[in-house]
């Protein structure tokens, strides 16, 4: 009962409308959010002229910026995990691109990865390491473009904890959790949703149930068992290097299992959002390394940004197998 009415406690403070900014006069937060913004604009025309459900997919995406990612960074920020700098338009304490982008990194990866031939538990395990893959290299430059002694986003870490570029490690997997729970929750939205002979009523019901469930289980203590082995470990210790680990290993395990398979329904243009989502974000990181001479964080992210890219090439070059072979 305590933990719930703490839970509650900070629902109501991340809430408080007063905390609510709006504006910011940093050049370099200006325009990396505004490539996200535009991302948002495209995709959302994306779906418009590509899904044959086009009003249930951006309610998906409505209710997964405002109802679930966004409702849990505020939460974390004001548990007092980390905090962000000003940004152009900010949900509360968090700038509205950061649930946006988890967004469109879960949606363009479900439109990917549901025209390969694998399980829906591996789409949503896929997903969520394509969120820790673009974390990989947005993280380690957000935490580095200081300006008048303010970060982009600054954690809140103490001496000795285990990290990344001044992130703690269940940072990074912790977008395994929002882009796979989103994704698996969507999946299952959908499911319901095609089974019910795409009646309105689920149509509109299903994205935020499903959103708010899988909110559920992110501040449930499932996420403290995956994040860091609690009850037995701790945040900040080497206990959370284990689920850090296990990603790539999925990862690795579940493309050799997949071997570039293809369902016959699958085609370079109705999957255009993933490269131009990921290729756009991945490509605006890097420009702003070099051009922020962080060099060293720009060697750290071509691995990542080359195993991401290495799924769709091989997708691209596969030739697509019949649906009635394959069974999810």
């Amino acid at each position: 009962m305590t933990n719930f009415l703490e839970f509650l406690q900070s629902l109501y403070s991340a809430f408080d409308v007063s905390k609510m900014q709006w504006f910011t006069v940093e050049p370099t937060w200006v325009a990396m959010d505004v490539v996200v913004l535009l991302l948002g604009v495209y995709t959302v025309g994306f779906i418009i002229t590509h899904e044959e459900h086009p009003k249930q997919i951006l309610l998906e995406l409505f209710c997964f910026i405002f109802l679930f990612a966004g409702v849990y960074e505020n939460l974390a920020s004001v548990m007092g995990w980390y905090r962000f700098g000003r940004s152009i338009v900010m949900l509360f304490d968090v700038p509205i691109t950061v649930p946006l982008i988890e967004a469109l990194f879960t949606y363009a990866g479900l439109r990917f990865l549901t025209r390969l031939a694998m399980p829906a538990w591996m789409v949503a395990a896929m997903c969520g390491v394509f969120g820790v893959l673009a974390d990989l290299t947005l993280d380690p430059l957000a935490l580095a473009q200081v300006r008048g002694g303010i970060g982009r986003w600054s954690w809140y870490i103490q001496p000795g904890d285990v990290n990344l570029f001044g992130a703690p490690i269940y940072n990074y997997s912790g977008w395994f959790l929002i882009c796979g729970l989103g994704s698996a929750f969507i999946m299952l939205g959908r499911r319901w949703h095609e089974k019910s002979g795409h009646n309105r009523i689920v149509g509109i019901a299903y994205p935020p149930l499903c959103l708010l469930g899988a909110l559920a289980v992110m501040v449930s203590p499932l996420s403290s068992l995956l994040l860091w082995l609690g009850p037995w470990g701790s945040r900040g210790s080497d206990t959370e290097l284990p689920m850090f680990f296990a990603m790539f290993v999925l990862y690795a395990a579940i493309l050799v299992w997949w071997r570039g398979r293809l369902r016959d329904t699958w085609s370079v243009a109705e999957t255009a959002v993933f490269p131009v989502v990921f290729g756009v974000f991945y490509l605006t990181n890097l420009l702003f390394d070099i051009l922020e001479g962080r060099f060293d964080i720009l060697a750290f992210s071509l691995p990542f940004i080359i195993a991401h890219a290495t799924v769709y090439v091989r997708a691209v070059a596969a030739s697509p197998v019949g649906a009635r072979t394959f069974r999810t």
